[in-house]
């Protein structure tokens, strides 16, 4: 078994059966500890929660490089039944390449969801270089790293250091295919948005709100964080947010009388 980096383990709360249920989904490259204090504060607020460490993270950029899209979505979709089998209703919340897979569960399991949070989703790649990445794969195992965009001193996501090019012609694979079905999307959706991002475009929150077939879209702006902006300054108000989100759309709703 593969040595999980400390604090990178995928992490759950019980929860009660009468409650909601939150499926948190952590980035390419990354691992839970980025998700972990948004994680906490819904099992606080009573909420069961699942974090799962997908496969070939938190551990070493060689066990990504084994790694491909479908191993990523097989991951979420377990945990996700997880949460399903012990709560009433479920979220999806997810960072970068984590929203990308909370979209892709509610293109493919929307009637199963109650709504999905997608902060800094990461559905299209503007970069001209990666339209080489089909033949640099074989040929450079890997880059830099992308990790650890943070406006806040002190944070720490703990990433790779090195970016695997086969799993990364993966993501831009997984991304071509959420992006072709987005129109599926059709469940309250709250997008979570860094005016400022080194690692992926501010428009892929534009291109997703424009594609979904949803009616109840919320767009909000965080001001003061980067990519990660789960361990940035705009960290509690991503969480209380987010909490409020979960509530409203998870809410019983009352039937008429006959």
């Amino acid at each position: 078994m593969p040595q999980v980096v400390p604090g990178a383990e995928s992490w759950s709360a019980p929860g009660t059966p009468e409650r909601a249920g939150v499926l948190v989904l952590h980035g390419f490259t990354a691992n839970p500890v980025g998700m972990r204090p948004l994680a906490e504060f819904l099992a606080d607020r009573g909420f069961a929660v699942e974090l799962p460490r997908l496969p070939g993270h938190g551990t070493s950029h060689r066990d990504l490089q084994r790694t491909t899209w479908r191993d990523w979505t097989r991951a979420a979709e377990a945990a996700f039944d997880l949460l399903q089998a012990r709560t009433r209703a479920q979220v999806a919340v997810g960072l970068s390449m984590g929203a990308t897979l909370a979209l892709h569960l509610a293109e493919t399991r929307g009637e199963d969801l109650a709504g999905i949070v997608a902060i800094n989703p990461s559905i299209r790649n503007g970069d001209p270089r990666l339209r080489l990445l089909p033949a640099l794969q074989w040929v450079v195992p890997t880059i830099g790293g992308i990790g650890n965009d943070i406006a806040k001193p002190g944070g720490d996501e703990k990433p790779y250091a090195r970016m695997p090019l086969k799993a990364l012609a993966s993501q831009q694979r997984f991304q071509a295919a959420v992006r072709a079905d987005l129109a599926a999307v059709r469940v309250p959706t709250l997008l979570l948005t860094s005016r400022v991002d080194h690692v992926v475009d501010a428009d892929n929150a534009e291109l997703i709100r424009s594609a979904i077939s949803a009616t109840d879209v919320e767009q909000v702006w965080l001001e003061r964080s980067y990519h990660v902006a789960t361990l940035d300054y705009d960290a509690e108000f991503i969480q209380d947010r987010t909490a409020a989100f979960v509530a409203r759309v998870t809410a019983p709703r009352m039937t008429a009388s006959p």
